[in-house]
């Protein structure tokens, strides 16, 4: 595995992790597993997300329908990009203001499938999204040589109740709710396949016993851009991230890792 020496721009991206708080249970998080054929992180278990679409810089301006924005539009953009994937990849609405009934979720997610503009439809049906439900979390662009390099924006948000989940077939065949810590054992059971941001992200989560618990803590963390570093221990080589953005474990092997 080879790394760029020097940190070339992003795809820029957003993802969501939607959490869902379970009696006297540690919370359970919402995840898909990528298709295998897709070219990044097949196979493997991740939050639901994507690109962030010019049509989502387009919805940043439109204040018709978007409320809450953060006024940076680059971060803007990325909260309707992580709500927009979501829906499509998990059918879950989040951050809707009213919340849609189920029928109403089915119809906009299978719109989304077909490409309709995310903004004609919020306008359509009356709906608008309020981003301050959705809490900055973290910022990830690993700089592998032999991937894509995506620029990713991950935020933190709160289940709705009427939350239904089902993969979209295409890039995700599968999805779930298990906890953070779960997906940890059965990554490490080799059941399930976690890229590297991922588990750290994973580990990071599984410290908290509730959503309110996580977004406070997201919220007395300032988001930095992590980009891993290839280090030497003791004639191994290990991925590192900071030690100061929140994250219980900065460091693994290189060879007990999987790309991402």
């Amino acid at each position: 595995m080879t790394f760029e020496t020097e940190t070339k721009p992003g795809i820029p991206a957003a993802t969501l992790v939607l959490v869902r708080d379970r009696p006297q249970r540690r919370p359970e998080l919402l995840m898909v597993e990528r298709a295998a054929k897709m070219r990044f992180a097949g196979g493997a278990m991740v939050f639901p997300g994507g690109r962030i679409d010019p049509g989502d810089h387009a919805l940043a301006e439109n204040d018709s329908v978007v409320r809450g924005a953060p006024g940076d539009p680059l971060q803007t953009a990325a909260r309707i990009a992580a709500i927009r994937e979501t829906l499509e990849e998990t059918g879950v609405a989040v951050a809707f203001d009213p919340l849609p009934d189920h029928g109403a979720t089915v119809q906009l997610r299978e719109a989304l499938h077909e490409e309709a503009d995310f903004g004609a439809m919020l306008a359509s049906g009356g709906w608008q999204l309020d981003l301050r439900l959705l809490t900055p979390w973290a910022r990830w662009k690993p700089n592998f040589k032999q991937e894509r390099s995506f620029d990713t924006w991950f935020f933190v948000a709160k289940a709705p109740d009427l939350a239904r989940d089902e993969a979209d077939g295409g890039e995700s065949v599968s999805s779930r709710w298990a906890s953070a810590r779960r997906v940890i054992d059965e990554a490490e059971a080799g059941k399930c396949s976690i890229i590297f941001p991922t588990h750290r992200n994973l580990e990071r989560l599984a410290i908290f016993e509730s959503y309110e618990e996580t977004r406070i803590h997201a919220e007395a963390h300032e988001v930095k851009l992590i980009t891993p570093w290839v280090e030497e221990r003791n004639g191994e080589k290990y991925l590192r991230i900071p030690d100061d953005a929140g994250y219980p474990v900065t460091a693994q092997r290189l060879t007990e890792m999987v790309r991402g």
